[in-house]
Parts: C-alpha cells; sequence; structure tokens
C-alpha cells in the first residue's frame, strides 16, 4: 500500500468518524438534529403535587426566558433562554411524587448540562420560596 492510498484510507476513515457523531437526537416534542453523545439531561423526583410543579417551571422559564411552548396533554414546557432550547417535562410518578426532566441543547445541537441543572435548580427554589 503506497503512502497515498494510505492517506486517502485514513481521510475517508476520519470523516466517517465525524459524521457518525452527528444524527437526531430525542426531544419531548420529537427528534431534533444534534449531537448524541453530549448529556443535556437531568431528571429529579419531588414530593409535591404536579400542578404545583409545573406553575414552579412555568414562572422560571418565563422570568428567565421567553416560553415558546406551553402543551398541557404531555405535560411539557419549551423555552428559549440564552440562545439555548430548554425542556422541562413533569409526570406524576406517584400521587404526591412528581419527575421533573429538565433537558438543555445549544442552537448547534450539543447538550449544555449546565443550563439543565440551573433550570432545575430554579425549579426547586421555587417549590420552596415563598413567592411575592
Amino acid at each position: 500500500m503506497s503512502a497515498m492510498t494510505f492517506r486517502i484510507v485514513l481521510f475517508g476513515l476520519v470523516a466517517i468518524f465525524a459524521f457518525s457523531n452527528i444524527g437526531c437526537i430525542n426531544t419531548p416534542v420529537g427528534n431534533k438534529f444534534g449531537v448524541p453523545v453530549t448529556r443535556d439531561k437531568i431528571i429529579s423526583r419531588y414530593e409535591r403535587p404536579l400542578d404545583q410543579i409545573l406553575n414552579s417551571a412555568r414562572e422560571v422559564l418565563s422570568r428567565i426566558g421567553t416560553v415558546t411552548n406551553d402543551d398541557i396533554i404531555t405535560k411539557t414546557l419549551t423555552a428559549k433562554i440564552n440562545k439555548r432550547t430548554v425542556y422541562v417535562t413533569v409526570k406524576e410518578v406517584e400521587p404526591l411524587v412528581t419527575e421533573v426532566v429538565v433537558q438543555a441543547r445549544t442552537s448547534r445541537g450539543t447538550g449544555d448540562l449546565t443550563m439543565a441543572s440551573e433550570v432545575d435548580k430554579q425549579i426547586a427554589l421555587g417549590l420552596v420560596l415563598p413567592q411575592n
């Protein structure tokens, strides 16, 4: 195998590897284009009723960003915060235990775990601190 053939084969393998890391990711509103190998999700459970957590999530997302979708059937909120798309899904696990899934993605399709954890923390603080 000559040096030129080796370089072409190596370039082809690198290109295949680069394009294999880009694909579809699963979001609460359907599949989107993105990088699937990055972490983007925080899952928390609270001993609070579903409506109370959903109201806290609405208030947090409207305070720190712009709510773009509020689906009352699937209990999913979508917001834009600092050019990132944030999805918050709330579901009841038991009568008084509610699960919150916060997923954040940048405009390039990579996960933003820092933003997801910040939104999750703000939702938790909204449940504990009194509202003005």
